[in-house]
């Protein structure tokens, strides 16, 4: 066979000759109508119909080292003949489970891969005397950086990829058809009981053998994957989480709650009521946290979104907004840290936060808090989306936490950090290892969010944080007011002297310069605050209550009455958690 065509440009009129001569070959050895594509992008790890191989040849190029083809033309009767197999089990599949697989677990799918895989002559992996086996070009060798318990969920994950769904399916695998009924619950909504007796009736009319009965054992399957989350404990007066050095204690050592929950104990031979008992090992309140650095290293594992990784850094600046990128905070950041920025790789995050009630009903006294990243690398067209966002927390309510989210924000600020100094991952685009660094570039939330987040009160008299100590506002009709917003305008505005359209006075004021970084962190050095303070402690305390300079209180009420002294008293209610990262 003559395969030079392979290494001419797509457009010479010898290449094209060569693909169709290699699309008539290939017709006879068809299964159910599909044949492997040995196009530069499915590698022969993907089968479609013999028009679609033409134009994935045409458009993405032959792979040039798929010479011998093994897997597209017969072998004549006199040479060693080898027919393809009848039992389709070992190519069952439209989907590519093999692929997910190798990206899941970071198996080197590279061009050392690739070699392994089509080039089975020069490794001795293909012995024409010998039985043909479609599986003969998967590598299923992991590479060092997985450990043992990595590997035998990798093998228990192929051979479920490998094994078709019950005798003769050469539609789906085992694997594959657990995981779009997993994709159907999260659409649609299912119970845990109703997703159960849907597999139970599928075992029963199939007779599918070795295949979860439950919803528990399918969801052990599914989370051999990874991506899993965490549950951590917290003390339910946000005091505290049970993670770290207080991972082992029973009780929150700032207002001595048990982390359990309490229940009543009936005494059976007195007529008196149960008394309230806290029954250990069922904690009182518990947040669900995602792991950030599997998932940045999972972007990476795909070679597509690798390369979407990249386009903040190779996409044409034209001086238009339109990215995060192309805004001078990114840039300034970049000025700063050259060392990060100089790596394409380095992952930029914006981080949402907002609360929700999950249960629709607006009499339903409930608030939960989850808190999203956004990977600011990707296309504009792609970073805004949903399947691109990555969920960092879920905060449980009853209530909102306030502006103790910062103890729920422990254990993504200390990935931050890891991330900071870089960790260890694999780029599927350029076939090697690096260092991965990130850094939360922004937040997003609305004003009260804002105020949770950044410590500064948005309520009162110098609610505006950009104005802040320089805020114009008053008390009037029972509301708070705040004028002066037309000092900002240029100072020879026609609107800075028409009073009479605003509040008829005219302004002759000019935009404060906002506090530089050394003020700020002087300010908060005033700030003392403990997270967690009993609520039934500050209610009391903080109505109409004079305070020090410094002092603060999350539970505060805004009466309006304070006068001079609320205008001059610090603002900030505490150092966010974020001061701790190093930018």
């Amino acid at each position: 066979m003559d395969t030079s065509w392979i290494d001419l440009r797509n457009g010479d009129p010898a290449y094209y000759n060569g693909c169709m001569k290699f699309i008539e070959l290939s017709k006879e050895t068809l299964i159910h109508g599909k044949t492997r594509c040995p196009c530069n992008k499915c590698k022969l790890n993907k089968w479609h119909s013999v028009e679609d191989v033409g134009g994935h040849v045409l458009l993405n190029g032959f792979l040039k080292k798929y010479r011998k083809w093994v897997f597209h033309c017969r072998v004549d009767e006199g040479r060693n003949n080898f027919e393809t197999p009848s039992d389709l089990g070992n190519a069952v599949g439209q989907d590519d489970m093999g692929g997910l697989l190798r990206e899941a677990f970071g198996v080197d799918n590279s061009e050392s891969d690739n070699e392994s895989q089509d080039m089975h002559e020069n490794e001795g992996l293909f012995d024409m005397h010998e039985e043909f086996n479609f599986h003969c070009e998967v590598n299923n060798e992991l590479p060092s950086s997985n450990s043992s318990e990595e590997d035998v969920k990798y093998k228990r994950l192929r051979e479920a990829a490998d094994d078709g769904l019950y005798e003769g399916c050469t539609t789906f695998s085992k694997l594959s058809f657990i995981l779009h009924l997993f994709h159907l619950k999260c659409m649609f909504h299912w119970s845990a009981e109703s997703f159960t007796k849907l597999l139970e009736l599928l075992i029963d009319t199939f007779q599918i053998k070795e295949f979860p009965s439950s919803y528990y054992e399918g969801k052990k399957i599914v989370n051999d994957l990874g991506l899993g989350y965490e549950k951590i404990d917290a003390c339910p007066n946000n005091c505290i989480l049970y993670w770290g050095v207080f991972a082992e204690k029973d009780e929150c050592h700032v207002c001595h709650t048990s982390r359990w929950k309490t229940v009543k104990e009936k005494e059976n031979n007195k007529g008196e009521k149960g008394k309230e008992i806290c029954k250990k090992g069922e904690p009182a309140k518990v947040m669900r946290y995602f792991p950030l650095i599997p998932r940045l290293k999972r972007l990476y594992m795909s070679s597509k979104t690798a390369e979407d990784m990249r386009w903040h850094f190779v996409h044409e600046d034209d001086k238009i907004l339109r990215h995060p990128s192309d805004g001078e905070a990114w840039k300034s950041f970049d000025k700063r840290y050259v060392e990060f920025a100089e790596d394409p790789r380095s992952v930029r995050l914006g981080l949402a936060s907002d609360g929700f009630n999950p249960y629709r009903l607006m009499n339903t006294n409930y608030s939960t808090w989850p808190v999203i990243l956004i990977p600011y690398n990707l296309p504009s067209w792609l970073c805004m989306k949903p399947s691109s966002f990555i969920l960092s927390l879920l905060i449980p309510g009853k209530h909102s936490p306030g502006i103790d989210i910062d103890v729920y924000l422990q254990p993504l600020v200390h990935e931050l950090k890891l991330l900071w100094e870089g960790v260890d991952a694999y780029d599927a685009h350029s076939g090697n290892k690096f260092k991965m660094r990130a850094a939360l570039h922004s937040t997003i939330n609305d004003f009260p969010a804002y105020a949770m987040l950044s410590g500064w009160s948005t309520r009162g008299y110098k609610a505006c944080p950009t104005c802040a100590h320089d805020t114009s506002s008053y008390w009037f009709g029972g509301k708070m007011c705040y004028p002066g917003h037309r000092k900002w305008l240029p100072i020879d505005h026609p609107y800075r002297s028409q009073g009479y359209l605003f509040d008829g006075t005219n302004e002759y004021g000019i935009a404060p310069v906002p506090a530089s970084g050394t003020d700020i962190l002087e300010e908060l050095d005033k700030v003392k605050y403990v997270y967690g303070q009993s609520k039934e402690k500050s209610k009391k305390n903080s109505k109409k209550r004079k305070r020090q300079q410094g002092e603060t209180s999350h539970d505060e009420t805004d009466d309006g009455d304070g006068g001079e002294e609320e205008a001059n008293r610090v603002i900030w209610k505490k150092k966010s958690l974020f001061f701790e990262l190093e930018y």
